[in-house]
């Protein structure tokens, strides 16, 4: 099967586990998060998926979980772009705090709102609207032209990077994608139309 985009959310992160704002901050992956990238590579694998090329974030916990999927893929050493355009949602004040203490600092309501509003940002950081801003650009100029020259692209990022993605392939509204989660190590297969528009769609769970 050619022009296959297969989008897969990083393994837990040891700050998932300790409920923190991670953002940019770049810790790496627990033994749950390298079990689910594992995971993740044979649900792959199974598929009987070839990959050409690999796309991930300047972020370890997603650059790992690309190395564990393509290691039960067999695919060691594929080609693979680092960019930091596909980086997680910046979190800006919020980075590295607890997700509790946030809302014991500015409140329950304002953390809610900087959490899952579209457009806004917590104090020096972005919002889902500037992610996608940054993200979008960068997955029409480098990824999506690989794609339609019937290459399988494997994409390996953060929860907010590929929900901003979603949002456009999906073609879906900002209210309509604040209610998406993502689940760690949950792969995303799509196959696209010759114009880039989603022929098929299948979430790959065990």
């Amino acid at each position: 099967m050619e022009n296959v985009l297969v989008l897969v959310r990083h393994g837990e992160s040891e700050w998932n586990k300790l409920n923190l704002f991670t953002g940019w901050r770049d810790p790496g992956l627990t033994e749950t998060g390298t079990a689910e990238a594992h995971r993740a590579g044979k649900l792959v694998k199974a598929e009987g998926f070839v990959f050409d090329v690999a796309f991930t974030s300047a972020l370890k916990r997603a650059q790992i979980t690309l190395e564990i999927m393509l290691e039960e893929l067999g695919q060691q050493g594929l080609e693979t772009i680092k960019d930091q355009a596909l980086n997680e949602r910046h979190y800006g004040d919020l980075c590295g705090l607890n997700k509790d203490d946030a809302r014991k600092k500015w409140g329950d309501e304002q953390v809610h709102i900087w959490r899952r509003s579209y457009d806004v940002p917590p104090p020096g950081g972005e919002s889902l609207k500037d992610t996608a801003a940054r993200v979008l650009p960068y997955y029409e100029a480098e990824i999506l032209p690989k794609v339609l020259a019937g290459k399988n692209v494997l994409v390996s990022a953060h929860g907010n990077s590929l929900r901003a993605l979603i949002m456009q392939l999906d073609k879906l509204s900002p209210e309509e994608i604040l209610k998406l989660n993502l689940g760690t190590g949950e792969p995303y297969v799509y196959r696209l139309n010759a114009d880039g528009s989603v022929a098929s769609k299948k979430i790959l769970t065990t």
